[in-house]
């Protein structure tokens, strides 16, 4: 029998006191009121309602080892990355490698693999894939139908996946952002629970309005606690918190404790925002995560107070998994899968003719998803269009990494770039390679180093190359997360030292080839009109 004293935080009956928690068993034994003078609060511990653990660049056992230090127990965990990589395969790795340690992961069927027609994957997932993954105990829930237009128009495919979830009992998660009235009363009359895309108050509130539970994102480049905080006082009993998609720099750093820091900041009520980050996430997807009661598994944290939310302690399974900001988990071998097919470029594949004196150009905005379109002059160059340092218009550039095609190209606004290019093969959704530069000399450069590591994120100038290599599906590191959080910093500087001036450079250009989230996209097969939702021409 195990014994943990200190103030215990009963979320449900919204009340703090002194007592004894034993835990036999790795379960809850009893939870006693017992007078001692140990300040220290226990309670359950936090839970991330909807994250890719890919876009942490790190496999699930790492993440876990870098999570737990601020007082993460569980996730819901949505494997669409990997699966755009390598199909049904890549889910089964991702629950096998998590397995492998305490951190309660609850993985989802991807709903949307390929998400559009419109950019080439590595696999796709139909809805016979869909029900043998539903049918497996490993798999909680049906993950984000980003396909929305598809429910709206009834498409066969689509709502034979929404079919097994509800056959296996199982929920279904949300992907709309932007949608309203009728069309969103249509999308979650179909079954569909949450969404975490929401990006203004209104729509937040009236998506509540019609039974859907919003998630509070507040990820490495989506970041939508300000806008949707306000709602939470009152609704606090249908919202979780949520990172969607976190860097390794980022999760050293903190999680979901640090949300509910900045909640408790601006007055909220301790025991709604508790109730949000603990309890609501456990009961809508039925986690195995315990909630302290008797019986439960011991599954808890004790931080030093309700105010910073530091973590002290960190409990799985009734087992001390980190204390005093040291992981006890330890690293485990692991595979490397890839699906990388492409051979190096030359700067000729990155050259397009002009045709126009206007471009159409992908306006980023920093700390969001979306885009604008724009329309800017164009520079010609040898009767080549280039990047147009001087006002911040630089190429673009998505490769293909699963066969050898020409190149898509477009232009963008905001990435700030003076000199050198960066790249990525971290590129939602299907993970083909991306990248931005001043030059096609370096566009060039920055995509050969990518796809000689077989996958990667880097920054280069000229002889000047820094770069963490991919291998693990061309989209998470071999190395463990302290490693690669380090030296994802390191290319996130130099990417700021070449000028770039977005806080989150690396992932905000992932989700530039990410066509589901309006407006203008680029993918391996051309510029994309997300409102539109067809191609639309470069040049005007």
């Amino acid at each position: 029998m195990k014994t943990i004293q200190g103030q215990f935080v009963d979320i449900e009956n919204r009340k703090i006191f002194s007592a004894e928690v034993s835990i036999l068993d790795g379960k809850i034994a009893s939870v006693k009121e017992k007078n001692h003078t140990i300040q220290n609060y226990i309670l359950p511990g936090f839970v991330d309602a909807h994250i890719h653990i890919e876009s942490s660049m790190l496999v699930p056992s790492e993440f876990a080892r870098l999570a737990v230090l601020h007082g993460t127990v569980g996730t819901i965990s949505d494997p669409h990355e990997i699966a755009n990589v390598l199909g049904k395969d890549g889910v089964y790795y991702m629950i096998e490698n998590g397995k492998q340690v305490p951190l309660k992961f609850h993985f989802g069927a991807p709903s949307c693999v390929p998400a559009t027609t419109f950019e080439t994957a590595g696999a796709i997932i139909d809805s016979e894939d869909i029900k043998e993954l539903l049918s497996s105990p490993d798999i909680n829930y049906l993950a984000e139908m980003m396909n929305y237009p598809g429910v709206l128009f009834d498409h066969d495919e689509v709502l034979k996946k929404i079919a097994w979830a509800k056959h296996f009992d199982k929920p279904v998660d949300g992907h709309a952002p932007g949608l309203r009235g009728k069309d969103a009363e249509k999308y979650i009359s179909a079954g569909i629970s949450t969404d975490h895309e929401c990006f203004t108050y209104d729509e937040a509130n009236e998506k509540l309005a019609l039974g859907m539970k919003i998630l509070i994102r507040e990820g490495s480049a989506a970041k939508n606690f300000e806008a949707l905080i306000d709602l939470l006082p009152e609704h606090y009993e249908n919202m979780m918190f949520c990172s969607d998609d976190k860097h390794p720099d980022d999760l050293i750093l903190g999680h979901i404790n640090q949300l509910c820091a900045r909640a408790v900041a601006k007055g909220i009520d301790v025991f709604k925002v508790l109730k949000s980050a603990c309890i609501n996430p456990v009961k809508h997807y039925n986690m195995n995560v315990g909630l302290l009661q008797n019986g439960d598994t011991a599954d808890f944290i004790v931080v030093e107070d309700l105010i910073d939310f530091k973590v002290l302690q960190t409990y799985i399974d009734g087992e001390l998994v980190a204390e005093n900001g040291k992981s006890f988990i330890k690293s485990v071998p692991f595979d490397k899968p890839n699906n990388f097919n492409v051979t190096p470029k030359s700067i000729s594949d990155f050259k397009v003719e002009a045709t126009s004196e206007k471009v159409r150009v992908i306006e980023a905005l920093d700390g969001e998803l979306i885009t604008n379109e724009i329309h800017a002059e164009a520079i010609l160059k040898d009767g080549n269009l280039i990047s147009n340092v001087e006002n911040d218009i630089l190429k673009m550039a998505v490769v293909n990494r699963y066969q050898d095609v020409k190149p898509s190209i477009a232009f963008i606004k905001n990435f700030g770039l003076k000199k050198g290019a960066i790249a990525s093969s971290v590129a939602h959704d299907c993970h083909n390679i991306v990248v931005v530069g001043t030059s096609d000399e370096e566009i060039c450069n920055a995509v050969n180093l990518i796809i000689e590591n077989k996958g990667g994120v880097c920054a280069v100038n000229g002889n000047l190359k820094k770069n963490l290599a991919l291998p693990v599906a061309g989209i998470m590191s071999a190395e463990n997360g302290w490693e690669a959080g380090k030296n994802y910093q390191e290319i996130d500087v130099m990417a700021k030292e070449l000028g770039c001036t977005l806080r989150a450079p690396f992932m905000t250009l992932s989700f530039m080839a990410l066509l589901v989230i309006p407006d203008l996209k680029l993918s391996d097969k051309g510029l994309f009109s997300g409102n539109k939702f067809e191609f639309v021409d470069l040049q005007l």
